[in-house]
């Protein structure tokens, strides 16, 4: 298939007038909306914006390749937008985006879609083509530019016998642009440098050019730009550079320097899977560390916290105390629910299995052991889910350090550490630490923070409430938010449920109050936001903030703070009727399921959605016609 299949003059823009990042993205989603290619501007918007949050897809040299693959879009399409005065895209040179290529594919794209989108990034890095596209002055023009360049792609020849032989691998989240912009910047730098090169690239088409053994044999060093997983056991032995996607296109020439002059650390094929970090990269923030962390951990408990939280309110349908053998009101089927959901089963679960997936994320396979027997020994310990905290990050990084400590062993021995070694000492060590040293004092710390909110009284008990409900609300989905849902999740393998219900509350709130807006003030909004209002309804029943994104992004100064001031009221409400929740997730399906009067909950969404769509009525403008 030709790219010029999917450019077509109907998707090109020659004169944008977006004056900033989205500005530009809002012009290039018009121009598929108008030549039909997407069923919903909001869903495939918000796919956009999601992609930008992963890393910025202006790439440098003028050039931005906004990409998105969803369900949202009808037909594979690229649209060819030009700037003549530039547009602040955040690109990675930090230089202006002149020329833009918004790339809009299908879930279900074929291969020969996903290869025409491959091959127009790799034409994108020719310079004269960026020049002659800057100089086109019709569609045409534009077509025939593409035209001109648009070859099928070429099997590499066998270079790896040669003393100059370097192999790459090159991944992105989305594997559309990235992935072969990078993959082409090395290969163009390679033949510059007069430096055999072979690039697997691992696309949304499949991995094509795949590193054969001998390939890797042969090679003086392996570069890994990726922002996505690779399977690296095969590189055992090598120099390996590991380094983010963006830096193979923009630093080709240093990456293969530092390959052919092996500057990397050696990679060893432990059962672990880890390669010593890369100190020539950038080092992250640590608090960008330890979210990403404690996020792994939190990710990985949730399905223990959601599926058993379930369970243990419907045991209590049969009564509250029907699991009791000893109460009169006890029921079989109520015991089972409840032990398989409570302390016997996946509430059980909750800490060790947050630590040691915390601890796996810092140290590898190698730190998930010490991880959850340090989590079984806060949870025992009476240490709790702070306690587990302390003990993932505790078991990761002593493992860490038992890797710099064991590393001075023969190499005969490396089988025998991730076996007996690691195991051993990583647990006994964790072990001492959690029952000498944190059970203790963590323990205190966790019951008295547990005292405090269970004798909160009503006033501060709702100044809580609204204050998670608008954590909730404020970021829809970000790290504010989760870290509102990560202190209520963290409060119910304590025994206290109320900010639960007041979270969940908050988090109903956004979508609801929206698509009530849209079905009352309907002059307020365009018809995509009208349509996509129907769609926030069943968001926001179902707990789902994010359906609010899409309408914050484009409106934020109205949105944010109407969906604000809902959500706070509602978790307000909350905590003021004195509710209690023990599911973590499941929106208007888990209301009857609440402690405490259900109808009153219900009230509380409610009176929160009306309170963010009355105010969006007032705030936001009419929409012109």
């Amino acid at each position: 298939m030709r790219i010029t299949q999917l450019l077509t003059k109907d998707t090109i823009l020659l004169s944008m007038n977006g004056k900033d990042k989205e500005e530009a993205i809002d012009n290039l989603v018009d121009v598929l909306v108008k030549a039909k290619k997407i069923d919903s501007r909001e869903d495939f918007k918000a796919a956009i914006l999601k992609r930008e949050d992963q890393s910025t897809t202006g790439v440098g040299d003028g050039i931005a390749i906004p990409h998105a693959k969803t369900k949202s879009v009808k037909e594979a399409a690229i649209v060819f937008g030009k700037s003549k005065d530039g547009v602040d895209y955040q690109s990675l040179d930090g230089q202006p985006a002149h020329l833009f290529f918004m790339i809009a594919a299908p879930e279900g794209a074929n291969n020969t879609h996903l290869e025409a989108l491959s091959r127009l990034s790799g034409i994108l890095m020719r310079e004269e083509v960026r020049g002659k596209l800057m100089a086109a002055a019709s569609e045409n023009e534009v077509i025939d530019v593409i035209n001109s360049y648009d070859e099928e792609d070429e099997e590499e020849t066998d270079v790896s016998a040669s003393k100059n032989y370097v192999v790459a691998v090159t991944a992105c989240p989305t594997g559309i642009a990235h992935t072969y912009m990078a993959a082409d910047a090395l290969k163009a730098k390679a033949a510059e440098l007069g430096v055999d090169i072979k690039v697997e690239t691992r696309g949304s088409s499949g991995a094509k050019n795949v590193l054969t053994e001998e390939d890797i044999k042969n090679a003086v060093g392996v570069i890994v730009a990726a922002d996505t997983k690779v399977d690296m056991a095969r590189f055992a032995g090598k120099p390996v550079i590991e380094t983010a996607v963006a830096n193979g296109i923009r630093k080709p020439q240093e990456l293969i320097e530092r390959a052919l002059k092996q500057d990397a650390p050696i990679y060893k094929a432990d059962a672990s899977g880890s390669v010593e970090p890369d100190k020539k990269e950038e080092k992250k923030s640590i608090g960008s560390t330890i979210y990403k962390h404690l996020m792994n951990g939190v990710s990985n408990m949730l399905p223990f916290v959601v599926g058993g939280g379930i369970l243990i309110a419907m045991s209590f349908l049969f009564g509250y105390n029907a699991a009791d053998p000893n109460d009169p009101s006890y029921h079989p089927i109520a015991k089972a629910l409840m032990d398989i959901g409570g302390g016997a089963g996946a509430f059980g679960l909750l800490v060790p299995v947050l630590a040691g997936f915390i601890a796996m994320s810092i140290a590898d396979r190698p730190g998930f052991a010490p991880g959850m027997v340090g989590g079984l020994l806060a949870a025992t310990g009476g240490a709790g889910f702070l306690g587990g905290l302390v003990a993932g990050f505790l078991a990761g990084y002593l493992v860490i350090g038992l890797k710099k400590v064991l590393s001075v062993l023969p190499t005969s021995l490396e089988g025998i550490k991730t076996i007996l070694l690691y195991p051993l000492f990583g647990i006994a060590l964790t072990g001492f630490l959690m029952i000498f040293l944190v059970n203790e004092p963590v323990g205190a710390l966790n019951q008295g923070i547990s005292n405090w909110l269970s004798g909160l009284g009503t006033g501060n008990a709702v100044l809580l409430g609204a204050v998670l409900g608008l954590m909730m609300a404020v970021d829809m989905g970000g790290p504010v938010n989760k870290a509102a849902y990560v202190f209520g999740t963290g409060l119910l393998a304590n025994g206290v449920y109320e900010p639960m219900a007041a979270i969940m509350a908050g988090g109903m709130v956004p979508p609801l109050g929206i698509a009530i807006a849209t079905t009352i003030f309907k002059n307020k909004f365009n018809k995509q936001e009208l349509d996509a209002g129907k769609a926030n309804y069943i968001m926001g029943l179902s707990f789902i903030t994010e359906g609010a994104i899409p309408y914050a992004a484009a409106d934020p100064l109205r949105v944010i703070p109407s969906s604000v001031a809902g959500a706070a009221v509602a978790g307000g409400l909350t905590m003021m009727f004195d509710i209690s929740l023990r599911a973590p997730h499941g929106g208007l399906f888990v209301v009857p399921l609440v402690e405490g009067n259900w109808l009153m909950y219900l009230l509380a969404i409610v009176a929160g959605a009306i309170v963010t769509a009355i105010m969006l009525g007032i705030l936001k403008k009419p929409v012109e016609k």
